[in-house]
């Protein structure tokens, strides 16, 4: 299970990402031009919503269906995606916030995620 503390930490470690409100939610979001929400939680932080592209989607919902169901409705058309943070271990937790920023943040920052994760930077 991950907490509010742990789900902070993990998003707020990624590059530029900083936490707003986002009416009744949390929101965790890439501070940079064309920057976009990645993950708004409830305060009870038991599930999060995570901006996927509907590929990601797909690929998570169908490889591990008990801790992610598409959003209902259009927003979930649109790749907004459900973790249930209940049953969620923090090495899942970390690769989907790391999905979830690549879909916020715009191209040219995407160095910074695989310089701060020690992958080897994609080709642009």
């Amino acid at each position: 299970m991950i907490g509010a503390d742990a789900f902070r930490a993990m998003a707020l470690s990624l590059p530029k990402v900083i936490e707003k409100p986002h009416f009744d939610r949390s929101s965790f979001r890439v501070d940079a031009p064309k920057g976009k929400v990645l993950a708004t939680a409830p305060s009870d932080f038991a599930t999060c919503n995570l901006k996927l592209s509907r590929d990601d989607q797909d690929m998570l919902c169908a490889a591990e269906p008990e801790l992610f169901a598409p959003v209902a409705g259009k927003w979930g058309e649109m790749g907004y995606t459900t973790l249930n943070l209940g049953a969620c271990d923090p090495a899942t937790l970390a690769s989907a916030l790391q999905i979830a920023w690549k879909s916020a943040a715009p191209q040219k920052l995407h160095a910074q995620l695989n310089a701060a994760v020690d992958l080897p930077c994609e080709k642009e």
